[in-house]
């Protein structure tokens, strides 16, 4: 059955189902992934993938629209499949719910470890749709990518019955298959995606990464930790989130340069909204800085009059803006850069991680009416 037909069949429970949050047809469109990691032991090439070009693949959507209106881009992390796992939980943790702030997600990414273990993946899809807040509007993207190299219909819960329940929820599973493309055929990884309205994908999670030094790299990292000291944590999380902004761009920077310039880059673009720890992205969304008590400010503001206090974040705001507007335009030249190089360095071989999630995810969203 079409995807189009099961949302129609299944709109009025679709609604009311948990796992799914009612929302006003009128808000701001929604593009949610979550990104489902099997780390049992040989897995380190597909999780440090993922972490190289986690930024990439937040690029790829941060400009995504529909109807006129750009699309919140929500991430959220599990894995599976691991021993240190408990096994009451089908050895399944939810690293990260969906989420806009992506560097949670990044920090929760860079902690995982390998071990070996029981891969059942029919059990991680069922948790995501059971624990995640998935949007109640049909006509937002609701994608689960998972990804492994074990059979697919391992463990005590049936895949078939759950990804067909994931469809008919508006929540299409796609399967990415570590491995060669026959083996997936033969344990199930591209029936799954079938049932459920998904893409099979297979890659090669051993392949290393084209990387690409850019002329542009070191003025972007200068750019972002210029940009970093526009961000004003407020409130009981401010200085944690601070402090983790801090920890992901050292991460990004220990993958590859490219992989800082692309984190640069996704903090010059929309999709990095901050405004649950940022004064600066909290006040262009209407929270009174003068309402905050002192304490909730950051050390420099306590001691201003609140006149001070507004025009000093207003003064952030602007010198972030134009820092943005900057690393924009570099990240574009680089962009057209590394895409010269990659083409000349490509090997012949499967996909990489980021690769599947990107086709796959923008002709979907393509279909449903996204603009980019």
């Amino acid at each position: 059955m079409k995807r189009t037909a099961l949302l129609a069949a299944f709109c009025a429970a679709l609604m009311a189902a948990p796992g799914l949050a009612a929302e006003d047809s009128k808000a701001d469109p929604k593009i949610q992934i979550a990104i489902l990691i099997d780390t049992s032991s040989s897995m380190d090439g597909l999780i440090n993938q993922t972490r190289e070009q986690l930024w990439k693949i937040v690029n790829t959507f941060a400009t995504a629209k529909r109807d006129g209106k750009r699309a919140r881009l929500e991430l959220a992390l599990y894995q599976y499949g691991n021993d240190s796992l408990k096994a009451d939980n089908h050895y399944v943790k939810k690293m990260s719910d969906l989420t806009a702030n992506l560097d949670k997600v990044s920090e929760q990414l860079f902690a995982l470890r390998t071990n070996g273990g029981e891969e059942y993946c029919g059990a991680v899809i069922q948790h995501a749709m059971k624990e995640l807040e998935w949007s109640g509007n049909p006509a937002d993207l609701k994608l689960i990518y998972i990804a492994g190299n074990e059979p697919f219909d391992q463990g005590p819960i049936g895949y078939r019955e759950v990804v067909k329940a994931a469809i008919a929820r508006g929540i299409v599973v796609n399967t990415i298959h570590a491995g060669d493309q026959a083996t997936g055929v033969a344990q199930h990884w591209q029936d799954a995606a079938k049932l459920a309205d998904g893409a099979f994908l297979t890659i090669d999670q051993n392949r290393a990464i084209v990387r690409v030094d850019a002329p542009q790299d070191a003025e972007l990292a200068k750019l972002n930790e210029a940009l970093n000291k526009t961000y004003l944590g407020y409130g009981p999380q401010g200085g944690e989130a601070v402090a983790r902004q801090a920890v992901q761009d050292k991460n990004a920077s220990g993958m590859s340069a490219g992989s800082l310039a692309t984190r640069a880059a996704a903090k010059a673009s929309a999709a990095y909204n901050n405004a649950e720890w940022d004064l600066v992205d909290a006040k262009k969304e209407g929270k009174k800085v003068a309402d905050l008590p002192a304490a909730a400010l950051p050390a420099p503001m306590q001691a201003m009059k609140p006149a001070e206090r507004e025009a000093f974040v207003e003064e952030k705001s602007k010198e972030r803006a134009e820092l943005q507007a900057k690393i924009a335009k570099l990240a574009k030249d680089r962009d057209a850069f590394v895409a010269a190089e990659t083409k000349k360095k490509a090997s012949a071989g499967g996909k990489a991680m980021d690769e599947a999630v990107i086709e796959s995810a923008r002709a979907k969203a393509e279909a449903a009416h996204y603009e980019f």
